[in-house]
């Protein structure tokens, strides 16, 4: 029981680090990246639909997002979705396909793009010590249950709290790394 416990909290924390893991390929460093229009939704046959259900995402150039559109008649919608996805862009049609430049990070935007980056690793690891508050409960009431004796519930709660501190610098580094990447562009 204690060891799916403790399988169940390192699978929910790898979870909340791949989530930020996406967050953070989501956010603009200067670099071209597919991953930049995840999140853009096109009012394609009039229903909302993600950009990458219309048409090819690719980087053909560092500084440069392409997106090869399956139905002409959609060209216009994909690329009014990314100019509003508030994202900074500004793309351009280019018959079946929309380009889409990637400026040059001012400092200003450097230090927005830090912001964010700091907030995402709190969520994270907010998301984190609640995992690490239902381990305890579960622990609680394993050994109310008789399941535990007192030491061994006070052994694997400090197993859970290392578990967690672990977690916790993985965030750490992973927001270091992404601070580097944002400064160097």
């Amino acid at each position: 029981m204690v060891k799916e416990l403790f399988d169940d909290l390192k699978r929910r924390m790898e979870g909340a680090v791949d989530a930020l893991k996406r967050e953070f390929a989501g956010l603009r460093t200067g670099r071209a990246s597919a991953n930049l229009l995840n999140g853009v939704v096109v009012n394609a046959y009039g229903n909302k639909t993600p950009l990458l259900q219309v048409g090819t995402v690719s980087v053909p150039e560092p500084r440069m997002i392409t997106v090869q559109v399956w139905d002409k008649s959609l060209v216009t919608a994909v690329e009014k979705s990314i100019r509003e996805a508030g994202l900074g862009l500004n793309p351009a049609a280019d018959g079946q396909f929309v380009r889409v430049p990637i400026p040059e990070l001012s400092q200003e935007r450097r230090l927005e793009l830090i912001k964010v980056a700091h907030k995402y690793a709190e969520q994270t690891k907010v998301a984190v010590r609640n995992v690490r508050r239902d381990g305890i409960e579960g622990l609680k009431k394993i050994e109310k249950d008789g399941g535990l004796s007192k030491d061994e519930h006070r052994q694997r709660s400090e197993q859970v709290q290392k578990l967690t501190d672990d977690y916790v610098k993985k965030v750490d580094d992973l927001l270091q790394l992404k601070e580097k990447e944002i400064q160097q562009i």
